[in-house]
């Protein structure tokens, strides 16, 4: 619609690859699946250094795009995948997944999936007396995970996840001021949005203009724009976000930064 109307659109947090295929009015401020699960591989085999993983997918595309990104990936790195398994986004219970996981008895789990799936898979999977690294998809990244999963969710990591540490003075202002309307922290799709509102009103700047066109080639030639959860690098010819990845692991009940993958080459986004 917005495409064929010759106006720009910012999606925020949309992860379906048509969004940017529709046409050159689009742009993307988040990594697809796929490249999300490639640098997952990247992340897991090259700093974590665990070969053996059982893998535990969410079966919609968001779940299996990210997978299939890890999967494709995963050889690169020296990783073997034992298993794969996979649930349906209504499914809450994962005895059968639980038992076939402990029976790969894998140095590490990779799972993609929501925080409201996520919450209880995880706390079943330490329930069922199973340690290894549990490493998860953008989507945990939610206060709610972690209060879904209570004690579970320590030591939880999360790729492309919500960098609230990062010293930077306009994320923290922003962090402040939405906890203090709202009452609560804000998540990583809350950051996103508030930086898209930032970008198209940088490129219309930058424009001198708010005629779609000028804005849109404006927006195509960002180099560098400081979005709340980093630095985008720039967008490449199908307007997909080039720019490092964040990874937090849950420390004492809370996100704490545990790096960041910067080998943008690993999980360049697709292009025309």
């Amino acid at each position: 619609m917005f495409q064929k109307a010759g106006v720009v659109m910012i999606s925020a947090y949309g992860v379906h690859p048509d969004i940017t295929r529709a046409g050159d009015y689009m742009f993307r401020l988040v990594h697809l699946g796929e490249p999300q699960g490639a640098a997952t591989a990247l992340y897991v085999g090259k700093t974590l250094g665990i070969k053996k993983v059982s893998t535990i997918t969410m079966d919609n595309d968001y779940g299996q795009s990210t997978m299939d990104g890890f999967l494709a990936a995963s050889g690169k790195y020296g990783i073997e995948v034992l298993n794969k398994y996979s649930y349906s986004l209504k499914d809450r219970q994962f005895g059968s997944i639980i038992a076939s996981v402990k029976r790969d008895n894998p140095d590490a789990i990779y799972a993609t999936g929501y925080f409201f799936t996520a919450g209880p898979l995880v706390s079943q999977l330490r329930a069922a007396g199973i340690t290894v690294p549990i490493i998860g998809s953008q989507a945990f990244d939610s206060e709610k995970f972690i209060e879904i999963a209570g004690p579970a969710a320590e030591g939880t990591y999360i790729i492309d996840s919500f960098d609230r540490d990062r010293k930077d003075e306009t994320l923290q202002r922003f962090f402040a001021e939405f906890k203090n309307r709202a009452g609560y922290a804000p998540e990583g799709v809350a950051a996103i949005t508030y930086s898209a509102v930032r970008l198209m009103a940088d490129g219309i700047k930058r424009a001198n203009s708010t005629d779609p066109e000028k804005v849109r080639d404006a927006l195509a030639a960002t180099k560098n724009f400081p979005s709340l959860d980093g630095n985008i690098n720039a967008f490449n010819n199908l307007h997909e976000i080039i720019m490092p990845m964040s990874v937090n692991v849950i420390k004492d009940g809370k996100f704490k930064s545990a790096g960041e993958i910067t080998d943008l080459d690993a999980f360049a986004p697709p292009e025309k």
